[in-house]
């Protein structure tokens, strides 16, 4: 199965958490957004493991697939936070970026984050 890590899933990947581990070996193409790029690298820049994190980072990075934000993921995000919007349940909106880049691409997520769960048609995998 093809996943999309959300910020939470790359950072216990990062952390070493054999059980996600598994799942994101198995994945054929795990994909990163851009989004969780930015996510990741701002949380550990005031880490005291930046070093030990970065270090992660530059020798994994390129084994996944980085998910750029383009005019198609626009759309899709227009439409899901409209969505959202009209069935009165908002999620953060890092995270509704994250899950139309979800629906553009026909990936799942995976994540702790049960406001996935709001977005209809995406499919949340939890560890």
């Amino acid at each position: 199965m093809d996943l999309i890590l959300d910020t939470n899933a790359l950072s216990a990947v990062a952390e070493g958490q054999p059980e996600i581990g598994r799942m994101v070996n198995t994945a054929a193409r795990p994909a990163i957004p851009v989004i969780v790029l930015g996510e990741y690298r701002f949380g550990t820049a005031g880490s005291r493991f930046r070093i030990a994190y970065e270090g992660w980072l530059e020798k994994y990075l390129s084994t996944y697939v980085i998910l750029p934000v383009d005019e198609g993921t626009a759309i899709k995000y227009a439409s899901l936070r409209m969505e959202l919007k009209a069935a009165g349940t908002p999620i953060p909106s890092n995270d509704i970026w994250i899950a139309a880049l979800c629906r553009q691409h026909s990936r799942p997520i995976l994540s702790r984050d049960r406001h996935f769960d709001l977005v209809r048609g995406l499919k949340r995998v939890a560890w």
